[in-house]
């Protein structure tokens, strides 16, 4: 195999040459394998053959249980009761059931499991392609719902996609959507929350929890059903509605897609489905992962391939999904799951502790995600910093088109918490913003719900703290909210325009909600209390939590309108880390930042030449500053007064303390740095 760009970009990886190459090889050789004439799509049709199947002649059921000796469907059409009339048979030697059943067997709203058999046990089990659930409110007890309402639910909009934007993307949480102390549904999102995130100018929306979750706190990373809408939010039309809305708003979907474990539970999950405990995952030492108490699957079997592919394939499909995030791809490519380990050295990444199964898996199913829309947005959440995770598997990399920069959030959180404003460092700060990959894009972010968790602090509380509660009338004087609300622009700002390629915001934080995110559990007495967002905060006129929101609303509006993010070349121009000022030029625009907590500046001078023009500051009153920019007029280089005749042109600005500024560069005197 020829050397590829990817590998040309990083000399030191010349050493994992031969490595590399064998894990391209493979994973061709599985695809072969599987595929025989390399059509990923129609290998992954398992939604289209398992589970409940409506057609002209009847209504089939099907499974896989290779170690079952019986199965029976149970349910409120029979009185839960094992019956010779709703036997299953096996099909081959594969381990596939099936029953055929008249169309009228079961009605829209059914309720039904499987009662499975095998040497030594039994169990109801919840069939693993069921795509509706019902929770029952006493009971909690889960079984699958037969969804087949008379009149299907018709597409409004055609399919979205980012269609050549970059992705602006809002991070969400249906169920904690509200500002009631309740679970919100998929249509209150729909009616109440996409209006909000289209008016604010996002153009993603990354969903989380939408596969089906025991566990309400658990965020929706311990996944039973994978077919599944969560019932908790909603009916699989009610989904849709949202889904088709949000496309008709110009904003595509991107759906947390959790394939790197499952819930451990066993009545809901796949954990002891036909008794043998191998039958989806691991057995032995990796069966169960020590982090989350969850169970690893084994990549190397081709139905687990199989089941996980269809499960991409159907959520595409079925609810026109425009791309995933996939969660906790460091755990899937690890042996130890990447745990306690700092990725310090390349070796780590090539020296046999690598799950080259699910190296694999992961190629495989970019592949698909792309073939079947070409473009599909997938994401991977990925911290060790395996190299080609973002390139395109072409070029020998692992096919994601973005990787989380899992980094940037952790930097802030350092400095802000360990460091005074006084000893923050320039040249590090713009370091750990644009340092990536030279042949991956990145998703850069502030913050996430990782940080908006009870345990952890969002940005706003850890600069505000207990005044958050007491000063943010616009009655109420405070410089703690007064350095607060300007660093938490200034944060954003900086890691927006430096992002390589895409930004992320979870719902909330843009205006500093004021709460942390604690799920109903025991310990808070199942209080919903902060498992919301404060919506109305950000419009009342009486509070500052608006000026955060403006600033935010203008500070997306501008990235779209400039296209900022399609300009990969990010050039910086002048630091100081005493002054605490940077300033970098990116397409037609050059930012300046004043991080200096009291000194403001006059005249002063950055070498760079050109015609400049204010086009958004953090300044504005109406973002809650002081008004210190003058945005009126135009910014011409020039020779510093009393230099020699020959001296190099440069920029005189007013810098004022904790701002940052913005600036348009005119086409006639395009910048160029001064010498």
């Amino acid at each position: 195999m020829a050397k590829t760009n990817f590998f040309l970009n990083d000399p030191w990886l010349e050493p994992y040459y031969d490595v590399l190459t064998a894990r391209i090889k493979s994973y061709e050789e599985k695809l072969k394998k599987i595929t025989g004439n390399g059509d990923i799509v129609e290998f992954a049709s398992g939604h289209h053959f398992y589970g409940m199947q409506k057609c002209k002649d009847g209504l089939y059921f099907r499974e896989w249980a290779p170690n079952a000796t019986a199965i029976y469907l149970v349910g409120t059409f029979n009185n839960w009761t094992e019956n010779e009339n709703f036997a299953l048979s096996k099909i081959n030697d594969e381990g596939d059931w099936e029953i055929k059943l008249d169309n009228n067997s079961l009605q829209h709203g059914d309720l039904y499991k499987l009662s499975i058999h095998w040497n030594g046990g039994s169990g109801e089990r919840i069939p693993s392609y069921a795509k509706t659930l019902y929770q029952d409110e006493q009971t909690k007890i889960f079984s699958a719902r037969h969804w087949d309402p008379l009149a299907p639910y018709t597409w409004k909009n055609p399919s979205s996609g980012v269609k050549g934007e970059k992705p602006l993307i809002y991070e969400c949480h249906v169920g904690m959507s509200s500002e009631e102390e309740k679970i919100s549904s998929f249509r209150e999102f729909k009616e109440n929350v996409l209006p909000v995130i289209a008016d604010n100018g996002y153009n993603t929306i990354q969903l989380m929890a939408i596969q089906e979750h025991p566990y309400y706190g658990s965020f929706g990373y311990h996944v039973s059903n994978f077919f599944a809408v969560s019932s908790r939010f909603g009916n699989p039309d009610e989904f849709k509605a949202l889904v088709d809305e949000a496309h008709g708003l110009g904003i595509s979907v991107v759906m947390d897609l959790i394939h790197s474990h499952s819930v451990s539970n066993i009545n809901e999950g796949l954990g002891l489905f036909d008794g043998n405990p191998g039958q989806y995952f691991h057995t032995g030492d990796r069966r169960i992962h020590s982090a989350w108490n969850s169970l690893c699957f084994d990549y190397g079997k081709e139905h687990v391939v199989h089941f996980l592919l269809s499960n991409i394939r159907y959520w595409m499909e079925e609810y026109r999904i425009d791309g995933f995030r996939f969660d906790g791809i460091t755990s899937m490519l690890y042996y130890d799951h990447g745990l306690e380990r700092d990725f310090t050295s390349y070796s780590m990444y090539f020296d046999g502790g690598q799950d080259e199964d699910a190296l694999i898996y992961l190629r495989l199913a970019n592949k698909l995600a792309h073939e079947i829309k070409e473009d599909a947005l997938t994401i991977a959440e990925e911290m060790s910093g395996m190299p080609g995770t973002a390139c395109s598997i072409d070029s020998g990399g692992t096919g994601f088109d973005y990787r989380l920069a899992m980094g940037i959030p952790d930097h802030w959180i350092k400095i802000i918490k360990e460091e005074k404003d006084e000893e923050w460092n320039m040249d590090e700060l713009y370091h750990e913003l644009t340092t990536h990959r030279a042949e991956e894009q990145t998703i850069s972010y502030c913050e996430s719900h990782d940080q908006a968790l009870v345990g952890d602090k969002t940005l706003i509380f850890r600069l505000a703290d207990a005044d958050m509660y007491y000063s943010m009338s616009k009655h109420t004087d405070s410089l703690v909210i007064d350095r607060a609300i300007a660093l938490h622009k200034m944060i954003r700002l900086i890691t927006l325009s430096t992002a390589g390629g895409s930004y992320l915001n979870f719902m909330g934080n843009e205006f500093g909600h004021p709460e942390w995110i604690d799920f109903p559990r025991e310990g808070n007495n199942w209080s919903y209390k902060y498992a919301r967002r404060q919506w109305s905060l950000a419009s009342r006129d009486d509070l500052k939590y608006h000026y955060l929101n403006e600033f935010d609303r203008d500070m997306i509006s501008f990235t779209r309108s400039s296209e900022l993010l399609a300009e990969k070349e990010i050039i910086k121009v002048y630091s100081h880390n005493s002054d605490k000022i940077v300033a970098f030029v990116r397409g037609d625009y050059l930012f300046v930042f004043n991080f200096h907590p009291s000194t403001s500046y006059s005249d002063y001078r950055l070498p760079v030449k050109g015609r400049f023009r204010v086009v958004l500051d953090t300044d504005r009153s109406k973002y809650g500053g002081f008004d210190r920019i003058n945005s009126k007029i135009i910014y011409i280089s020039s020779r510093p007064p009393g230099e020699k005749l020959n001296a190099p042109d440069s920029l005189s600005l007013y810098l004022p303390s904790r701002t940052g500024i913005v600036l348009y560069i005119s086409p006639a005197r395009r910048v160029s740095r001064s010498t």
